[in-house]
């Protein structure tokens, strides 16, 4: 009797299931992090999981029995040398999936599949919440900065004492535009 060795059929014949769990699979040693749907990372992820853990110990019988499913060379060089020793010390566990909401077009469950404590990454990706965070955050640093520039803008700009230079620009300006003519001071601009 061979009780819950079920398995999801995804909706495809055997040979088309077989390839897009293994192409799945290889993006994923690739990119180390794959978008997809809930089901379709589910079974993907118990493929993913039995190949890192024959790749943890590096032998020609595990390089071949990875081999029949991951034909990518690149893919499965990344496996045995990056992914396999990252997880040595690990006894299983090593993809996570985080929810990411229903897809526009047919509101399927998508989800991120991806591995954990990747190299160069944060543990988890920041939530809502901590991105809300993160900008107030800035908001408030780039207020304080303006602010502070105002502040000094303003004792800049005005010194205690005006210099004369300045108080004599602003007579010449004041009598030459009361020496033109009404009609002449509407054609030209105020600064010339």
């Amino acid at each position: 009797m061979r009780h819950k060795i079920g398995f999801n059929r995804l909706g495809r014949r055997p040979a088309h299931r077989k390839a897009l769990k293994r192409n799945m699979v290889t993006s994923l040693l690739l990119e180390e992090r794959i978008k997809t749907t809930q089901t379709k990372a589910l079974e993907v992820r118990r493929l993913a999981e039995k190949m890192v853990t024959r790749a943890r110990e590096d032998s020609v019988h595990n390089r071949r029995m990875i081999g029949r499913d991951i034909k990518n060379k690149k893919a499965l060089a990344k496996l045995f040398t990056e992914i396999g020793p990252r997880y040595k010390s690990r006894a299983g566990g090593y993809t996570r999936v985080l929810k990411l909401g229903p897809r526009f077009g047919d509101a399927a469950e998508m989800v991120l599949l991806e591995f954990v404590d990747r190299d160069g990454s944060e543990s988890e990706p920041p939530t809502r919440k901590q991105k809300a965070a993160a900008q107030k955050s800035e908001k408030k640093s780039e207020s304080k900065k303006s602010a502070a520039k105002k502040e000094d803008n303003i004792v800049e700009k005005s010194p205690a004492e005006p210099s004369e230079s300045a108080a004599a620009a602003r007579t010449t300006d004041a009598v030459s535009h009361e020496a033109q003519p009404a009609h002449k001071a509407e054609q030209e601009p105020a600064g010339e």
